[in-house]
């Protein structure tokens, strides 16, 4: 189980100061029944008590930060006594959810209709190079082979994927050298084929060690190239296109519609009437990602947890010039995020079904967004209204 989830939201993924993986829960114990929710609250886990559930996934860590005591006094103690009481694993995606392709974002940006979707931050690919090496033509096949079986010539869905060309190589075996093909002292030609194949980094001493062992000369030539960093489909956020272009109060209302409703509706910044095509996002709290979101060209960037120095200073860009900055719209962190939970519970029973394996899967509907009620300030003489 939490090795298919590993496929679908890689740990590695996650940001360092992340606190992503099973918190509790014994490896071997059977899984049929899984809730998924936002939060690792008391409230989720008596849901999947009363489920009978043997697995809770939460998107938000319980344990986040460093903590002294999981007491059944405290509320982080509270969950974990209720969870191990019940043989109730708890395992977390968190940002390794939110970079994934696809992850959290996409799932907001499915509900609000958006199409080419692209990361707003994109994550690179992993550092690649390239090796070259020369051996004899009647060995090029056989050494493509050996770097194959050691990770190199791997290009999407393909692999052993080498390129070759044809050569004179030469060289002259010096004193005390054993040499497969000529004699020492004697300057030797060889027709050599030429042999390019990509290799992950970290594969990088595996492939070279692979290289040596199969191939016919005692000291065999070798090129390495560290390849160009390139953006991958992962990353921080979305940014799409909408069907049809709309006002941004069309646009809000459209977000107001597809979210989970919530005490603290949707806020905005920017004039009601100025045109929405392209919109960023970014589920959960996204105000570091305002430079990206400008740089974006969109005309709106949804988010949550926006801090008024951040949104006013964004803003100031679009004071004469309403195409220099987008306008902001600051949702519900729990709504946005919720949005995922039908997504991962859907890839994980399918990932689980074609392996052999059938679960329950379940959402919790739970609203676990913390404002309980709101109450707009009333305009007074003399108030800067």
């Amino acid at each position: 189980m939490v090795a298919c989830l590993d496929e679908l939201y890689d740990p590695r993924s996650a940001d360092d100061w992340d606190a992503v993986g099973t918190v509790c829960g014994d490896p071997a114990q059977p899984v049929r029944t899984i809730l998924f929710a936002v939060d690792p609250v008391l409230a989720v886990v008596e849901e999947a008590v009363q489920r009978g559930g043997d697995l809770v996934v939460t998107h938000h860590p319980l344990l986040l930060r460093a903590v002294h005591s999981v007491a059944a006094t405290t509320p982080k103690g509270r969950v974990l006594h209720r969870l191990i009481r019940n043989d109730i694993a708890l395992h977390v995606c968190h940002t390794n959810a939110d970079s994934a392709d696809p992850g959290v974002s996409d799932a907001v940006a499915r509900v609000l209709g958006l199409t080419d979707v692209r990361p707003l931050d994109a994550d690179p690919e992993p550092p690649m190079d390239k090796l070259v090496t020369f051996v004899p033509h009647a060995d090029a096949q056989r050494i493509i082979d050996a770097l194959a079986a050691a990770g190199a010539g791997v290009i999407g869905d393909y692999d052993r994927c080498a390129w070759t060309a044809s050569g004179v190589g030469t060289f002259r075996p010096g004193a005390g050298t054993n040499p497969a093909i000529g004699s020492v002292g004697a300057i030797e030609r060889v027709d050599e084929t030429r042999v390019e194949m990509v290799l992950p980094r970290a594969r990088r001493q595996t492939v070279i060690e692979a290289l040596r062992g199969a191939h016919p000369y005692e000291e065999p030539a070798l090129d390495l190239f560290e390849t160009a960093e390139l953006p991958s489909t992962r990353g921080t956020g979305r940014v799409g296109v909408l069907p049809e272009p709309t006002t941004l109060r069309g646009f809000v209302e459209r977000v107001a519609g597809a979210l989970p409703a919530t005490t603290g509706g949707v806020r905005v910044a920017g004039d009601p009437e100025q045109p929405v095509r392209t919109v960023a996002l970014c589920g959960g709290a996204g105000d570091a990602f305002l430079g990206p979101a400008r740089a974006s060209g969109a005309d709106v960037y949804v988010t949550s947890d926006l801090r008024h120095h951040p949104a006013s200073e964004l803003r100031e860009w679009a004071y004469d010039d309403q195409d220099a900055a987008p306008a902001l719209v600051d949702v519900s962190h729990w709504a946005a995020e919720w949005t995922w939970l039908p997504d991962a519970a859907d890839r994980l029973a399918s990932a689980l079904a074609e392996r052999g394996s059938t679960v329950d899967t379940h959402v919790s509907r739970i609203n676990t967004d913390p404002w309980a009620f709101q109450i707009a300030s009333p305009a007074t003489e003399g108030s800067p209204r």
